[in-house]
Protein backbone atom coordinates (compact mmCIF):
# COMPACT_ATOMS: atom_id res chain seq x y z
CA UNK A 1 0.00 0.00 0.00
CA UNK A 2 1.55 3.72 -1.19
CA UNK A 3 1.95 6.02 2.02
CA UNK A 4 1.09 9.23 1.83
CA UNK A 5 2.43 12.58 3.84
CA UNK A 6 -0.05 13.00 6.66
CA UNK A 7 -0.21 16.72 6.05
CA UNK A 8 -1.47 15.68 2.64
CA UNK A 9 -4.19 13.04 4.01
CA UNK A 10 -5.13 15.95 6.44
CA UNK A 11 -5.79 18.32 2.96
CA UNK A 12 -7.58 15.63 1.39
CA UNK A 13 -9.68 15.14 3.71
CA UNK A 14 -10.63 18.82 4.21
CA UNK A 15 -11.67 19.33 0.58
CA UNK A 16 -13.68 16.17 0.66
CA UNK A 17 -15.49 16.97 3.43
CA UNK A 18 -16.07 21.02 2.22
CA UNK A 19 -17.70 21.83 4.77
CA UNK A 20 -17.10 24.61 8.02
CA UNK A 21 -16.44 23.51 10.87
CA UNK A 22 -19.36 23.75 13.59
CA UNK A 23 -18.90 24.54 17.31
CA UNK A 24 -20.80 23.01 19.79
CA UNK A 25 -21.98 24.79 23.13
CA UNK A 26 -23.86 23.96 26.27
CA UNK A 27 -26.60 26.37 26.62
CA UNK A 28 -28.61 27.21 29.88
CA UNK A 29 -32.49 26.50 29.19
CA UNK A 30 -34.49 29.85 29.16
CA UNK A 31 -38.06 29.86 30.26
CA UNK A 32 -39.45 31.02 26.62
CA UNK A 33 -43.26 30.79 25.15
CA UNK A 34 -44.04 27.58 27.15
CA UNK A 35 -43.45 29.06 30.15
CA UNK A 36 -44.39 32.65 29.73
CA UNK A 37 -47.84 32.40 27.60
CA UNK A 38 -48.82 28.96 27.56
CA UNK A 39 -47.91 27.89 31.25
CA UNK A 40 -49.62 31.09 32.35
CA UNK A 41 -52.95 30.94 30.70
CA UNK A 42 -53.41 27.68 31.94
CA UNK A 43 -52.87 28.64 35.54
CA UNK A 44 -55.29 31.37 34.81
CA UNK A 45 -57.65 29.33 33.17
CA UNK A 46 -57.62 26.55 36.29
CA UNK A 47 -56.98 28.89 39.21
CA UNK A 48 -53.88 26.71 40.30
CA UNK A 49 -50.05 26.75 39.33
CA UNK A 50 -48.92 25.22 36.18
CA UNK A 51 -45.70 23.12 36.30
CA UNK A 52 -42.93 24.60 34.27
CA UNK A 53 -40.06 22.95 32.71
CA UNK A 54 -37.14 22.07 35.30
CA UNK A 55 -33.88 24.46 34.45
CA UNK A 56 -31.34 22.52 32.64
CA UNK A 57 -28.38 22.65 29.96
CA UNK A 58 -28.54 21.98 26.86
CA UNK A 59 -26.02 20.60 24.22
CA UNK A 60 -26.70 22.64 21.35
CA UNK A 61 -25.11 23.65 18.04
CA UNK A 62 -23.74 27.28 18.04
CA UNK A 63 -25.18 29.41 15.69
CA UNK A 64 -22.77 32.28 16.26
CA UNK A 65 -21.97 33.93 12.87
CA UNK A 66 -24.08 31.69 10.83
CA UNK A 67 -26.70 33.25 8.77
CA UNK A 68 -30.35 32.09 9.09
CA UNK A 69 -32.93 33.07 6.22
CA UNK A 70 -35.60 33.87 8.89
CA UNK A 71 -37.63 36.26 7.23
CA UNK A 72 -40.84 34.23 6.06
CA UNK A 73 -41.42 37.02 3.58
CA UNK A 74 -38.53 35.98 1.56
CA UNK A 75 -39.62 32.41 1.14
CA UNK A 76 -41.83 31.45 -1.81
CA UNK A 77 -45.00 30.25 0.09
CA UNK A 78 -48.24 28.81 -0.92
CA UNK A 79 -51.18 29.84 0.71
CA UNK A 80 -51.57 29.40 4.81
CA UNK A 81 -53.28 30.17 7.71
CA UNK A 82 -51.15 32.15 10.48
CA UNK A 83 -49.87 29.78 12.28
CA UNK A 84 -51.69 28.80 15.79
CA UNK A 85 -50.50 26.95 18.93
CA UNK A 86 -51.23 23.41 20.41
CA UNK A 87 -51.24 24.56 23.90
CA UNK A 88 -50.11 21.81 26.21
CA UNK A 89 -50.72 19.18 23.82
CA UNK A 90 -49.09 16.39 22.04
CA UNK A 91 -51.34 17.37 19.20
CA UNK A 92 -48.86 18.39 16.42
CA UNK A 93 -50.00 15.63 14.29
CA UNK A 94 -53.27 17.09 14.08
CA UNK A 95 -51.99 20.59 13.70
CA UNK A 96 -49.88 20.55 11.34
CA UNK A 97 -51.82 18.29 9.17
CA UNK A 98 -55.11 19.83 9.57
CA UNK A 99 -53.49 22.93 8.31
CA UNK A 100 -51.70 21.33 5.29
CA UNK A 101 -55.56 20.15 4.55
CA UNK A 102 -56.27 23.77 5.07
CA UNK A 103 -54.10 24.85 2.50
CA UNK A 104 -54.88 22.14 0.05
CA UNK A 105 -58.88 23.48 0.45
CA UNK A 106 -57.40 26.57 -0.96
CA UNK A 107 -55.85 24.84 -3.71
CA UNK A 108 -58.41 22.91 -4.62
CA UNK A 109 -61.37 25.58 -4.29
CA UNK A 110 -59.66 28.40 -3.70
CA UNK A 111 -61.67 28.86 -0.22
CA UNK A 112 -59.76 30.30 3.07
CA UNK A 113 -61.13 28.24 5.75
CA UNK A 114 -60.08 27.33 9.16
CA UNK A 115 -60.43 23.70 10.24
CA UNK A 116 -61.15 22.49 13.94
CA UNK A 117 -58.07 20.26 14.98
CA UNK A 118 -60.15 19.21 17.99
CA UNK A 119 -62.41 17.32 15.66
CA UNK A 120 -60.03 14.71 14.67
CA UNK A 121 -58.62 14.38 17.93
CA UNK A 122 -61.83 13.76 19.40
CA UNK A 123 -62.66 10.66 16.85
CA UNK A 124 -58.60 9.28 17.17
CA UNK A 125 -59.34 8.67 20.97
CA UNK A 126 -62.52 6.70 20.05
CA UNK A 127 -60.97 4.32 17.38
CA UNK A 128 -58.14 4.10 19.62
CA UNK A 129 -60.61 2.81 22.75
CA UNK A 130 -62.05 1.08 19.80
CA UNK A 131 -58.80 -1.01 19.33
CA UNK A 132 -58.01 -1.02 23.09
CA UNK A 133 -61.15 -3.01 23.41
CA UNK A 134 -60.00 -5.34 20.42
CA UNK A 135 -56.66 -6.09 21.84
CA UNK A 136 -57.52 -6.37 25.22
CA UNK A 137 -54.94 -3.63 26.21
CA UNK A 138 -52.57 -4.03 24.62
CA UNK A 139 -51.74 -1.39 22.51
CA UNK A 140 -50.16 2.19 22.73
CA UNK A 141 -52.40 4.58 24.49
CA UNK A 142 -51.00 8.01 24.61
CA UNK A 143 -51.22 11.65 23.21
CA UNK A 144 -49.38 11.71 19.93
CA UNK A 145 -49.96 10.35 16.60
CA UNK A 146 -48.95 10.55 13.28
CA UNK A 147 -50.19 12.55 9.79
CA UNK A 148 -51.93 9.82 8.26
CA UNK A 149 -54.12 9.52 11.61
CA UNK A 150 -56.02 13.29 9.88
CA UNK A 151 -56.66 11.47 6.45
CA UNK A 152 -58.12 8.44 8.03
CA UNK A 153 -60.45 10.07 10.56
CA UNK A 154 -61.66 12.48 7.89
CA UNK A 155 -62.76 9.44 5.83
CA UNK A 156 -64.65 7.94 8.50
CA UNK A 157 -66.05 10.92 10.12
CA UNK A 158 -65.40 14.26 7.84
CA UNK A 159 -64.32 17.21 9.33
CA UNK A 160 -65.72 20.48 10.59
CA UNK A 161 -64.80 24.35 10.41
CA UNK A 162 -62.89 25.50 13.70
CA UNK A 163 -66.05 27.91 14.69
CA UNK A 164 -67.87 24.68 14.93
CA UNK A 165 -65.71 22.69 17.09
CA UNK A 166 -63.27 24.62 18.99
CA UNK A 167 -62.80 22.06 21.55
CA UNK A 168 -61.57 24.66 24.00
CA UNK A 169 -64.55 25.86 27.41
CA UNK A 170 -65.41 29.19 27.77
CA UNK A 171 -62.83 31.30 28.53
CA UNK A 172 -60.04 28.84 27.90
CA UNK A 173 -57.08 30.12 25.92
CA UNK A 174 -54.94 27.54 25.16
CA UNK A 175 -55.20 23.91 24.66
CA UNK A 176 -54.38 21.85 27.67
CA UNK A 177 -55.19 17.96 27.71
CA UNK A 178 -53.07 16.51 30.65
CA UNK A 179 -56.31 15.79 33.29
CA UNK A 180 -58.62 14.28 30.21
CA UNK A 181 -55.52 12.11 28.83
CA UNK A 182 -55.17 11.37 32.85
CA UNK A 183 -58.73 10.82 33.01
CA UNK A 184 -58.84 8.64 30.46
CA UNK A 185 -55.86 6.49 30.73
CA UNK A 186 -57.02 6.03 34.14
CA UNK A 187 -60.55 4.29 32.57
CA UNK A 188 -58.74 2.16 30.47
CA UNK A 189 -56.13 0.63 32.97
CA UNK A 190 -59.18 -0.29 35.28
CA UNK A 191 -60.75 -2.15 32.22
CA UNK A 192 -57.99 -4.11 31.59
CA UNK A 193 -57.35 -5.08 35.12
CA UNK A 194 -61.17 -5.39 35.46
CA UNK A 195 -61.51 -7.83 32.43
CA UNK A 196 -64.51 -5.53 31.55
CA UNK A 197 -64.56 -5.12 27.85
CA UNK A 198 -67.98 -4.24 26.81
CA UNK A 199 -66.87 -2.14 23.91
CA UNK A 200 -70.37 -0.20 23.76
CA UNK A 201 -70.04 0.69 27.34
CA UNK A 202 -66.25 2.12 27.27
CA UNK A 203 -67.05 3.96 24.20
CA UNK A 204 -69.79 5.53 25.88
CA UNK A 205 -67.26 6.07 28.77
CA UNK A 206 -64.77 7.47 26.65
CA UNK A 207 -67.52 10.02 24.73
CA UNK A 208 -68.93 11.31 27.48
CA UNK A 209 -65.27 12.43 29.32
CA UNK A 210 -64.20 13.49 25.80
CA UNK A 211 -67.38 15.51 25.97
CA UNK A 212 -66.53 17.11 29.38
CA UNK A 213 -63.33 18.58 28.25
CA UNK A 214 -63.63 19.28 24.49
CA UNK A 215 -67.50 19.42 23.96
CA UNK A 216 -69.60 16.93 21.73
CA UNK A 217 -68.94 17.18 18.44
CA UNK A 218 -71.83 18.36 15.95
CA UNK A 219 -73.71 16.08 13.90
CA UNK A 220 -73.93 18.89 11.23
CA UNK A 221 -72.83 21.95 10.32
CA UNK A 222 -74.35 25.29 8.19
CA UNK A 223 -72.91 26.25 5.10
CA UNK A 224 -74.44 29.55 3.43
CA UNK A 225 -77.85 28.55 5.16
CA UNK A 226 -77.69 24.66 4.14
CA UNK A 227 -77.11 21.94 7.15
CA UNK A 228 -74.91 19.69 6.10
CA UNK A 229 -72.96 16.43 7.78
CA UNK A 230 -69.07 17.02 8.22
CA UNK A 231 -68.57 14.40 5.24
CA UNK A 232 -70.52 16.11 3.01
CA UNK A 233 -68.65 19.29 4.21
CA UNK A 234 -65.15 17.77 3.55
CA UNK A 235 -66.22 16.66 -0.04
CA UNK A 236 -68.69 19.22 -1.82
CA UNK A 237 -67.50 22.02 -0.21
CA UNK A 238 -63.86 21.38 0.74
CA UNK A 239 -63.72 19.48 -2.61
CA UNK A 240 -60.74 16.88 -0.65
CA UNK A 241 -60.85 13.14 -1.63
CA UNK A 242 -58.93 11.62 1.32
CA UNK A 243 -57.36 9.14 -1.53
CA UNK A 244 -55.64 11.57 -3.07
CA UNK A 245 -53.38 12.11 -0.34
CA UNK A 246 -50.11 9.46 0.19
CA UNK A 247 -47.89 8.44 3.04
CA UNK A 248 -43.49 9.06 2.07
CA UNK A 249 -40.69 7.53 3.90
CA UNK A 250 -37.49 6.51 3.36
CA UNK A 251 -36.08 3.24 5.12
CA UNK A 252 -33.63 0.62 3.81
CA UNK A 253 -35.01 -1.49 6.42
CA UNK A 254 -37.98 -1.75 4.13
CA UNK A 255 -38.15 -2.29 0.47
CA UNK A 256 -38.22 0.22 -1.83
CA UNK A 257 -40.64 0.69 -4.17
CA UNK A 258 -43.32 -1.18 -1.58
CA UNK A 259 -45.92 0.16 0.95
CA UNK A 260 -44.68 -0.44 4.16
CA UNK A 261 -45.59 -0.06 8.13
CA UNK A 262 -43.65 3.07 9.37
CA UNK A 263 -42.64 1.24 12.98
CA UNK A 264 -42.90 3.63 15.63
CA UNK A 265 -45.11 3.87 18.41
CA UNK A 266 -47.46 6.80 17.51
CA UNK A 267 -47.93 4.32 14.23
CA UNK A 268 -50.48 2.47 17.03
CA UNK A 269 -52.88 1.37 14.27
CA UNK A 270 -49.63 -0.25 12.55
CA UNK A 271 -50.67 1.53 9.35
CA UNK A 272 -48.84 0.15 6.39
CA UNK A 273 -49.51 2.60 3.69
CA UNK A 274 -46.42 4.20 3.81
CA UNK A 275 -44.87 4.73 0.30
CA UNK A 276 -40.91 3.43 0.72
CA UNK A 277 -38.79 5.07 -1.22
CA UNK A 278 -34.78 6.01 -2.04
CA UNK A 279 -33.67 8.89 0.19
CA UNK A 280 -32.69 10.44 -3.43
CA UNK A 281 -36.93 10.49 -4.55
CA UNK A 282 -37.94 11.12 -0.97
CA UNK A 283 -35.74 14.49 -0.92
CA UNK A 284 -36.87 15.03 -5.36
CA UNK A 285 -40.50 14.35 -3.82
CA UNK A 286 -39.82 17.25 -1.22
CA UNK A 287 -38.12 19.86 -3.68
CA UNK A 288 -40.67 19.25 -6.43
CA UNK A 289 -43.96 19.58 -4.47
CA UNK A 290 -43.31 22.87 -2.88
CA UNK A 291 -42.12 24.10 -6.48
CA UNK A 292 -45.25 23.01 -7.71
CA UNK A 293 -47.70 24.56 -5.61
CA UNK A 294 -48.27 21.72 -2.94
CA UNK A 295 -47.39 22.58 0.87
CA UNK A 296 -46.27 19.03 3.07
CA UNK A 297 -47.67 17.82 6.47
CA UNK A 298 -44.00 16.38 7.51
CA UNK A 299 -42.83 14.66 10.60
CA UNK A 300 -39.63 13.57 12.51
CA UNK A 301 -37.21 13.98 14.98
CA UNK A 302 -36.66 17.70 16.47
CA UNK A 303 -34.12 16.30 19.65
CA UNK A 304 -31.34 17.09 18.07
CA UNK A 305 -28.12 19.94 18.62
CA UNK A 306 -28.99 21.51 15.66
CA UNK A 307 -32.63 21.97 16.20
CA UNK A 308 -32.35 25.41 18.25
CA UNK A 309 -35.79 26.99 19.39
CA UNK A 310 -33.84 29.77 20.61
CA UNK A 311 -32.78 31.03 16.86
CA UNK A 312 -36.06 28.89 15.60
CA UNK A 313 -33.24 26.58 13.01
CA UNK A 314 -32.45 22.94 11.99
CA UNK A 315 -29.54 22.38 10.98
CA UNK A 316 -26.92 19.27 10.94
CA UNK A 317 -23.43 20.40 12.02
CA UNK A 318 -20.27 19.01 11.01
CA UNK A 319 -19.95 17.85 14.28
CA UNK A 320 -22.57 15.60 13.74
CA UNK A 321 -21.96 14.32 10.01
CA UNK A 322 -20.96 16.48 7.03
CA UNK A 323 -23.35 17.10 4.49
CA UNK A 324 -21.56 15.07 1.84
CA UNK A 325 -22.10 12.05 4.16
CA UNK A 326 -25.80 12.42 4.40
CA UNK A 327 -27.05 8.82 3.12
CA UNK A 328 -29.35 6.17 3.67
CA UNK A 329 -26.73 4.40 5.58
CA UNK A 330 -26.22 7.15 8.17
CA UNK A 331 -30.23 8.03 8.15
CA UNK A 332 -31.16 4.77 8.75
CA UNK A 333 -28.29 4.20 11.64
CA UNK A 334 -29.93 6.58 13.43
CA UNK A 335 -33.50 5.54 13.08
CA UNK A 336 -32.08 2.08 14.31
CA UNK A 337 -29.59 3.52 17.56
CA UNK A 338 -32.61 5.68 18.61
CA UNK A 339 -31.45 8.81 17.69
CA UNK A 340 -33.64 9.44 15.09
CA UNK A 341 -36.74 9.91 16.77
CA UNK A 342 -40.28 10.32 16.07
CA UNK A 343 -40.87 13.54 17.72
CA UNK A 344 -43.06 16.12 16.09
CA UNK A 345 -44.86 17.12 13.21
CA UNK A 346 -45.10 20.29 11.20
CA UNK A 347 -45.98 22.09 7.99
CA UNK A 348 -44.09 22.93 5.16
CA UNK A 349 -45.30 25.96 3.32
CA UNK A 350 -42.28 27.44 1.67
CA UNK A 351 -38.64 27.70 -0.08
CA UNK A 352 -35.81 29.82 -0.69
CA UNK A 353 -32.15 28.76 -1.90
CA UNK A 354 -29.23 30.49 0.03
CA UNK A 355 -25.87 28.83 -1.25
CA UNK A 356 -26.95 26.86 -3.24
CA UNK A 357 -29.20 24.67 -0.78
CA UNK A 358 -32.76 24.67 0.00
CA UNK A 359 -34.28 26.33 2.88
CA UNK A 360 -37.58 25.26 3.80
CA UNK A 361 -40.17 27.48 5.67
CA UNK A 362 -41.67 25.86 8.33
CA UNK A 363 -45.02 26.42 10.17
CA UNK A 364 -45.47 25.30 13.50
CA UNK A 365 -47.50 24.91 16.16
CA UNK A 366 -45.40 24.15 18.75
CA UNK A 367 -44.09 26.52 21.50
CA UNK A 368 -40.65 26.82 20.61
CA UNK A 369 -41.26 28.52 17.04
CA UNK A 370 -42.96 31.51 19.24
CA UNK A 371 -39.87 32.39 21.38
CA UNK A 372 -38.94 35.24 19.21
CA UNK A 373 -42.58 37.19 20.66
CA UNK A 374 -45.92 37.90 18.99
CA UNK A 375 -44.61 41.11 17.22
CA UNK A 376 -41.89 39.14 15.43
CA UNK A 377 -41.84 38.48 11.91
CA UNK A 378 -41.26 34.86 12.70
CA UNK A 379 -43.85 34.27 15.34
CA UNK A 380 -44.58 30.28 14.91
CA UNK A 381 -42.47 29.34 12.42
CA UNK A 382 -38.62 27.12 12.28
CA UNK A 383 -36.75 27.11 9.17
CA UNK A 384 -34.76 24.00 8.09
CA UNK A 385 -32.16 23.51 6.27
CA UNK A 386 -32.36 20.94 3.14
CA UNK A 387 -29.76 18.44 5.12
CA UNK A 388 -31.78 18.34 8.19
CA UNK A 389 -34.95 17.25 6.17
CA UNK A 390 -32.66 14.72 4.41
CA UNK A 391 -30.89 13.39 7.86
CA UNK A 392 -33.91 13.62 10.60
CA UNK A 393 -37.89 14.22 9.07
CA UNK A 394 -38.83 10.46 7.70
CA UNK A 395 -42.35 10.68 7.20
CA UNK A 396 -44.47 13.30 5.09
CA UNK A 397 -48.03 13.08 3.20
CA UNK A 398 -49.22 15.30 0.27
CA UNK A 399 -51.34 15.36 -2.37
CA UNK A 400 -50.48 12.39 -5.12
CA UNK A 401 -50.06 14.73 -7.83
CA UNK A 402 -47.44 16.14 -6.64
CA UNK A 403 -44.80 13.02 -6.06
CA UNK A 404 -46.50 11.50 -9.43
CA UNK A 405 -43.08 11.06 -11.15
CA UNK A 406 -42.08 8.85 -7.81
CA UNK A 407 -45.32 7.04 -7.39
CA UNK A 408 -44.73 6.00 -11.21
CA UNK A 409 -42.05 3.24 -9.75
CA UNK A 410 -44.36 1.40 -7.46
CA UNK A 411 -45.35 -1.73 -9.11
Amino acid sequence: MKKFPLYFLIGATSMALGQQKDKAVYKQYEPGYYENSILKGIEEFQKKEATPKAPSRRFKMDYTGVTIPNDPAKYKSFWYNDPISQGNTSTCWCFSTTSFFESEAFRLSGQKVKLSEMYPVYWEYIERAKLFVKERGNMLFAEGSESNAVTRSYKIYGTVPMDAYPGLREGQQFHTHAKMFAELDGYLKNIKATNAWNEEQVINTVKSILNNYLGQPPATVTVNGKKITPQEYLKNNLKINVDDYVEVMSLMSEPYYTKSEYKVPDNWWHSKDYHNVPLEDFMSGVRNAIRGGYTISIGGDVSEPGFDPAVQAAMIPSFDIPAEYIDEGARQLRFNNGSTTDDHGVHLVGYMEQDGKDWYLIKDSGAGSRNCGKDSKCFGYYFFHEDYVKLKMMTYTVHKDAVKDVLSKFK
